[in-house]
C-alpha cells in the first residue's frame, strides 16, 4: 500500500498514518486485528516462562488496541503485571503497573497514561514492551536481520530502549504493525540513534530477529 518514495520523515509519517485510518476503516481490517491479537497470545505462551510483565501503549491515531488479549493474559496466571509508559520531561519512559479501570491522565502529547502518583501502582520494569509502529522495516547484516520501528518522532522509546538494555539484556521490545507498512531503504532508513526491535509482529505472523 505503501508507495512514496523520497520522501521526508515527516510527510511519510502523515501519509502512513493517514492510510492506517483508512485501513482500519477497511474490510480487512478485523481480519487482520485478529491474526494479529492470535500471534501475540502465541508469543505470550511461547515466552511464559520469561514474560511476567508486559508495557503495552493506550491507542492513539488508528494503532490495534491490543488491551483485551493482554488483559485475559493477566488474568490468567499469578504475578502476570501489565504497565503503561509515563513520559518523563527528559523524553525517557518510565512504566508503571496498570489495571483496567485505572484513572489515566493525558501526557504533552494527549497520551493516555499512569498516574505516577498513583501510590497503588508502583514503578516497574517491563520484561517486554509492545511498541506500536507507523512503519518498519528491516535490514541484513551478513547473515543477521533486524527489525526497526518508524514511530512519531519523539525518539522517547529510542531513548528508554537503550538505557534499560543496559540494565536488563533480556527485554524483549516487540512492534506491533501491518504488513502495508513495511517500507524499503528508498523510503526510510533506521538511522545510527534508533534502537532495533527484537521481534515484530504483524498479521502474517512473528517475525524474530536472528
Amino acid at each position: 500500500m505503501v508507495d512514496m518514495h523520497g520522501n521526508s520523515p515527516k510527510s511519510l509519517r502523515q501519509d502512513l498514518l493517514a492510510q492506517r485510518k483508512q485501513f482500519v476503516a477497511s474490510a480487512g481490517y478485523p481480519v487482520a486485528r485478529e491474526a494479529i491479537s492470535a500471534g501475540l497470545v502465541s508469543f505470550l505462551g511461547a515466552h511464559d516462562a520469561q514474560v511476567q510483565t508486559i508495557a503495552l501503549y493506550c491507542p492513539i491515531q488508528d494503532e490495534l488496541d491490543l488491551r483485551p488479549a493482554l488483559l485475559a493474559w493477566a488474568d490468567g496466571g499469578t504475578g502476570k503485571t501489565l504497565a503503561l509508559p509515563f513520559a518523563r520531561p527528559d523524553k525517557h519512559l518510565d512504566f508503571y503497573a496498570w489495571q483496567e479501570g485505572d484513572l489515566l491522565i493525558p501526557s504533552c502529547h494527549s497520551v493516555p497514561e499512569s498516574d505516577p502518583n498513583n501510590p497503588r501502582r508502583p514503578q516497574v520494569t517491563p520484561d517486554c514492551i509492545l511498541i506500536p509502529c507507523v512503519g518498519w522495516s528491516e535490514s541484513r547484516a551478513g547473515d543477521k536481520t533486524h527489525y526497526w520501528r518508524l514511530g512519531y518522532g519523539g525518539g522517547y522509546f529510542d531513548r528508554t530502549l537503550a538505557q534499560l538494555r543496559k540494565a536488563k539484556p533480556s527485554l524483549l521490545c516487540v512492534g506491533i504493525g501491518f504488513d502495508w507498512q513495511k517500507l524499503d531503504d528508498a523510503q526510510w532508513q533506521a538511522q545510527t540513534h534508533d534502537e532495533p526491535l527484537d521481534a515484530m509482529l504483524t498479521e502474517s505472523g512473528l517475525l524474530i530477529t536472528c
